[in-house]
């Protein structure tokens, strides 16, 4: 379907789009969800950057500076995305400022978002949320990528979409738009996450940039 027109995101005279993953202790579900995102993006356009796309992340209760967990970083390597260097990261008002489109673990974590303020409503969803939102939109709708992969107004016409779309298309339940937090679990459940996200994430990426995943 074609989504209806809404308000979105205000307009920007930049030429980069940032997305901003959000968790709890940005130790687990979000740095997974920000590799495999620039994993997925490398896929289709090389270089992230060349789309003029920014994946970072933070987290509610984020352990500043810290190391992802050990068994997010084996199940990004699991899914050939790269979790060297990272760190996490509190979520300030910063980030949530700069960001065009931020994707949450969870409803509360959406929540936590909103009520920073900034704006923040319309550009914010759980990642479930916007993956159900996404499926929905006739992406012949949205411009096609720039000359040379840029896929920023893409993008920004992708989240005005997806938020003029959100009253009107609901989750059948509640659980359906939550990722539930791994920490502390076996190594199984958090694979299970892993999949959870890249499932969730490879539609995205797709909209966003117009181009499939490779087979």
């Amino acid at each position: 379907m074609t989504a209806p027109e809404g308000r979105g995101i205000a307009g920007k005279i930049d030429d980069t789009f940032r997305i901003l993953h959000v968790s709890t202790g940005n130790v687990c579900r979000s740095p997974i969800t920000e590799r495999l995102t620039r994993h997925a993006l490398a896929d289709r356009l090389g270089d992230p950057m060349t789309g003029g796309l920014i994946v970072e992340s933070a987290g509610t209760w984020g352990h500043e500076g810290a190391p992802m967990e050990a068994h997010a970083a084996t199940v990004l390597t699991d899914f050939g995305a790269d979790p060297a260097g990272f760190l996490g990261r509190e979520l300030l008002d910063e980030h949530v400022i700069r960001a065009d489109l931020v994707l949450t673990a969870t409803r509360d974590h959406r929540a936590q978002v909103i009520s920073m303020g900034h704006s923040a409503g319309l550009r914010t969803f759980t990642l479930k949320e916007f993956t159900r939102l996404v499926r929905a939109i006739d992406v012949a709708t949205l411009p096609d990528p720039e000359p040379g992969g840029v896929v920023v107004d893409r993008a920004r016409a992708l989240v005005r979409a997806a938020a003029a779309l959100r009253g009107w298309l609901l989750a059948p339940s509640p659980e359906a738009d939550e990722i539930y937090d791994p920490y502390g679990a076996p190594i199984t459940f958090f694979r299970s996450i892993g999949e959870e996200i890249h499932q969730a994430l490879d539609p995205v990426v797709t909209a966003l940039t117009g181009v499939p995943a490779r087979t």
